[in-house]
């Protein structure tokens, strides 16, 4: 094609899963393009916890002492009863022996796309371009053509190999048909943001926090600027009803046990998935993190297990480019992923939903004695703090061949 452009990978996305790969792209010394839509990285309210396993992966790219000067280290988090007051509380100290970084960071997550954004500018292998959405792609034996908007025109590139990480409504699915199997919660949520020091007026309270009665849960989450309130709501009530000062006040009120107006910056709506990619792409063409898998935010594994996408499709990518051709090692990324996907992420998710969503009396008061029991047992205990740190989805992502 003359005239075109080319590279030899081009990811579609500059959120945390598309930056981190291109940065392992770039270390390593392939040539690679990212596209993004947007004029910058993202600012987005929803994901802000790393875990162990995922700082450790980021320490491989130089990028998590970034996330440590500008995060909250969170090593115990609680589950909280509103009725009875009891918090059962799990303290990742206790895995010090598996991890040199035994705690959560609470941080927004466009520090680190933006931070890697910035550092692929020493690489003359690597570019950035944002203001370039993808229109379509059409792959063959050899490579992919990409045809691209920008503000002034259209623009092409052909690559060897093109990495969607554009999202949960992804393009790049989109072009190769992918089925996007699950379901959608019927609830809203609404995320709040306040400056309001809540410490001040909840005892005892921890970074993160999940908060349930058999009438209403909620999360609870710190962030170096802000707590963030995680409420489901009623969407049959509307979006300006359900951003309303009467909605806030009484989320508050309830939470606080005062009728002081609690200021917020930012009263965010938005629908929440479970749902799985049917394949994690083929030929020369695959996908990584919201593009491919969306869970609910409970446990905070969504970002978290796209940067684990992210470094296993490196790791199975990279046979294919030395080699010049697709190996089956990229099959082998779509099994294991899919696999964790199914078994460890979208299961334990689903699973802390059906625990802070509580119901009946009965049941909820049935959920929370499990979870002392859990708290009890110290074997139970380090295996349900290894499965939270994510450590237990690696296990079963090696043993997929």
């Amino acid at each position: 094609m003359t005239g075109v452009e080319r590279c030899q990978v081009a990811i579609v996305g500059a959120g945390p899963v598309g930056t981190v790969i291109a940065t392992l792209l770039a270390k390593a010394g392939y040539d690679v393009v990212v596209f993004e839509a947007g004029l910058d990285c993202a600012q987005d309210l929803r994901a802000s916890t790393f875990h162990p396993s995922t700082l450790e992966m980021l320490d491989e790219i130089g990028i998590t002492q970034l996330l440590l000067d500008r995060g909250l280290k969170a090593p115990v988090y609680h589950w909280r009863d509103r009725n009875s007051g009891d918090v059962i509380d799990f303290d990742l100290s206790e895995i010090a022996d598996k991890t040199r970084y035994p705690f959560r960071i609470q941080c927004e997550q466009y520090h680190l796309s933006r931070g890697l954004a910035e550092g692929l500018e020493q690489y003359s292998n690597a570019q950035v371009r944002f203001g370039h959405r993808l229109l379509t792609l059409e792959q063959d034996d050899t490579g992919v053509d990409l045809c691209l908007e920008t503000m002034t025109g259209i623009s092409r590139m052909r690559c060897d190999y093109l990495i969607g990480a554009d999202g949960a409504n992804s393009v790049v699915r989109k072009w190769l048909g992918i089925e996007f199997d699950g379901f959608t919660y019927p609830e809203r949520f609404l995320t709040l943001s306040t400056k309001l020091e809540l410490a001040d007026y909840l005892p005892n309270l921890a970074y993160v926090n999940y908060v349930s009665n058999p009438e209403e849960w909620l999360v609870l989450l710190r962030v170096p600027s802000v707590w963030r309130v995680l409420v489901p709501t009623d969407a049959s009530l509307g979006d300006d009803y359900l951003k309303s000062d009467e909605v806030k006040d009484g989320i508050f009120q309830r939470l606080l046990g005062t009728d002081l107006h609690v200021e917020t910056g930012h009263r965010t709506l938005y629908r929440v998935h479970q749902r799985v990619a049917k394949s994690f792409g083929n030929g020369r063409v695959y996908l990584a993190g919201d593009a491919a898998h969306l869970n609910n935010p409970l446990g905070g594994f969504g970002m978290n297990s796209g940067v684990h996408d992210a470094f296993n499709l490196f790791e199975k990518l990279e046979p294919a480019l030395k080699s010049g051709k697709p190996n089956g090692s990229l099959e082998l990324y779509d099994r294991q992923r899919r696999t964790v996907t199914h078994a460890f992420t979208q299961a334990q998710t689903i699973e802390n939903m059906a625990y802070i969503k509580g119901g009946s009396d009965e049941a909820h008061e049935k959920r929370r004695q499990a979870m002392l029991a859990l708290k009890a047992d110290d074997d139970k205990r380090r295996a349900y703090l290894l499965r939270q740190a994510m450590y237990e989805s690696l296990d079963q992502a090696a043993a997929v061949n």
